[in-house]
This record gives C-alpha cells, structure tokens and sequence, in this order.
C-alpha cells in the first residue's frame, strides 16, 4: 500500500520503550512525527536519534510528539539508548517502536510486503528502505513523507522548518517560499482574490506579478 500525502497515516498498535500503544490515541489532538531506521547499533542512526532527542523540547513547543521505529526490539532499542547518549550528548526521552516482526515497516510501505523473517536474521542491509519519515497532522492524515539513503544522515532542521510551514499554513491561506524560516515573508494563496485578499490582509502586499502576492507573516 503506497501512503501519499493527505491519506489517513495507518493505525497500529505496537510495544514500544514506553509501553503498548496504539498510534492514533498516542497523537491525541497534536501533530506526530514517525521517523524509521532500518537497523539498532548503526553510525548514521544512532546521530541520527542523539540529534532528534536534542530537538524535542522545540516540536513539543509546536504540540508535536516523537516517536521512533527500528527493526529490531524493545530490548535492544534499550541498549542502544545508552551508546547514544553517551556519543551523542542527548538522551532520548521519546519512544521508540519495536518492529521486529516487520508489521508496521510493511503497513507504511516501508519494506517489501514478502519480506519475512525476525529482526535478528536481518541486516541493515536487508531493511535499506526503512528510512523514512512521517508527519502526520492532527486530523490524523499524512502531511509529509520522506525517504533517505542508509548513507545520508536526515536534516532534522529542515522537518523542523516544514512543521512550521504546515502549521501556519493550515491557519491562514498563505504559503510559504524558497527557503522559508519562522518570520519571514509568505505568499497569499491563488484560491484567495484581490477582493478577499484585501480583507485579510489591509495593509495590503508586495506584487511583482499579480500572482505572487508577498506579505508578512502572520501572527
């Protein structure tokens, strides 16, 4: 099953570092972000978790909950909590899935649907694709996905910057360009006319084409 964006992210329950959960009750009324790794004990991965541990407390500011997935289990993701740390300089407070039966790599279609077999009989090599990552709004609906080489370390930064982008698009009918940061200029929409435009935003707009309407952020 491919998952695009706008589909319902698919519901599991699964054991984690923190317990039993299931998916959706976990999200609650917030925004998530899944992010998946192909195998525990590995370089890339383990900055990878040390790097997102040091950025929870910003997500949490933006009502947006972590969790982690590795094909491998709950007991090795504990002991690999520590090497982490200790390289890393960040603990990791958020769980991470336990996905030694592959069951939910193959429900985001991370992992080949015939692949079988335990974690334990598998290589990293053997999970390459489960490198992903998934944002997944309070509606419950994918809002981003993303899939990396094993080789390339992902820009947790830039997941950052888009959940910025997605929540303050969802409020005000803008989006956002090129290499937009937090507080920088947005573009008015083209599903939004002159007329409504002008009733949003009264102090009016920059236009070097009457299709790209530029005004400040909102609040």
């Amino acid at each position: 099953m491919t998952i695009r964006i706008g589909d319902e992210a698919p519901n599991f329950t699964a054991r984690t570092t923190h317990g039993e959960i299931d998916f959706h009750d976990w999200i609650g009324d917030g925004w998530a972000i899944l992010f998946s790794h192909p195998k525990d004990f590995t370089p890339v991965c383990t900055t990878e978790l040390g790097y997102m541990a040091g950025l929870e407390a910003e997500f949490e500011k933006r009502n947006c909950k972590v969790i982690g997935l590795s094909v491998d289990s709950t007991d090795d993701h504990a002991r690999w909590l520590g090497d982490i740390e200790e390289t890393q300089g960040h603990k990791v407070n958020y769980p991470l899935i336990g996905d030694d039966d592959l069951a939910v790599a193959k429900l985001y279609d991370m992992i080949h649907p015939n692949a079988s077999g335990s974690a334990k009989g598998r290589t990293a090599v053997d999970n390459a694709t489960v490198r992903s990552v998934f944002v997944v709004g309070p509606d419950k609906k994918v809002k981003l996905s993303l899939t990396y080489p094993m080789s390339t370390g992902r820009n947790f930064d830039e997941v950052l910057r888009v959940l910025d982008s997605m929540q303050l698009t969802a409020k005000h009918q803008v989006a956002t360009p090129v290499n937009w940061k937090r507080g920088e200029d947005v573009i008015i929409v083209p599903a939004v006319s002159d007329e409504a435009a002008k009733e949003k935003f009264p102090d009016g707009w920059k236009a070097p084409r009457p299709y790209l309407r530029i005004v400040p952020q909102p609040e």
